[in-house]
């Protein structure tokens, strides 16, 4: 293997994946938030140029197609398992986490046993679009997160009444808002929108590459 600039960038974002947990575990809130979404942001970046830049200098290899969908379900992945324990479990945002982890899961363990005859099962638009939708979700759940926890800061274990009450007796800051939302509202939202959409769009991908991949999983008469 030849450590060229975009095998590299593909390694840098593998990387990245377990880096974007570890924020939690080194760095207090929100520092940890903001720290992960800079690193999953910057990774997703990499996604764009390593293979924009292998086929502009002619720098495709075998290792880079392999890893290059690896480390984008990695970082997704776990991305995913990070924001859903921050979450609370939220239901709503474990039904499609659920869905993306199982298909994940499904066409690996299908590309597996096809073994040689996963040529047959190419990357789709569709499915590039699937991961696009993911990453634009997390990165917006990310954010949620992190204001999240500044609101949760600045309230201090009030309710929403009782906040607008002190703010209002200047006995508590503001938190920042986003016209009549504050804006974790806005961004959880937006990412929740997105993780939906992404949801079904590795649904659809998903049944398409079982479905071409029926006519090998047919045993021989």
């Amino acid at each position: 293997m030849k450590w060229t600039i975009p095998n590299t960038l593909t390694v840098l974002r593998l990387c990245a994946a377990p880096g974007v947990a570890a924020m939690f575990l080194y760095f207090h809130r929100p520092w940890a938030d903001w720290f992960a979404l800079t690193l999953f942001v910057g990774a997703a970046v990499t996604d764009w140029f390593d293979g924009y830049l292998a086929r502009l200098w002619k720098q495709e290899s075998k290792f880079g197609a392999m890893l290059d969908p690896i480390a984008d379900k990695a970082m997704v992945l776990i991305a995913l398992m990070v924001i859903t324990g921050y979450n609370g479990m939220n239901p709503w945002l474990i039904l499609p986490a659920t869905v993306i982890f199982f298909r994940e899961v499904f066409v690996s363990g299908l590309r597996e046993f096809l073994g040689g005859k996963t040529v047959k099962l190419k990357v789709t638009k569709l499915a590039k679009w699937k991961t696009t939708a993911q990453m634009f979700a997390i990165a917006a759940l990310f954010l949620g997160t992190g204001l999240e926890y500044l609101n949760g800061v600045a309230m201090q274990g009030m309710t929403p009444s009782e906040y607008a009450e002190a703010v209002t007796a200047g006995l508590a800051d503001p938190i920042r808002a986003c016209g009549n939302r504050d804006c974790a509202s806005y961004a959880n939202l937006v990412g929740f929108w997105l993780l939906w959409l992404a949801a079904l769009l590795t649904a659809v991908t998903g049944w398409e590459y079982f479905a071409k991949s029926l006519p090998h999983l047919r045993d021989e008469k």
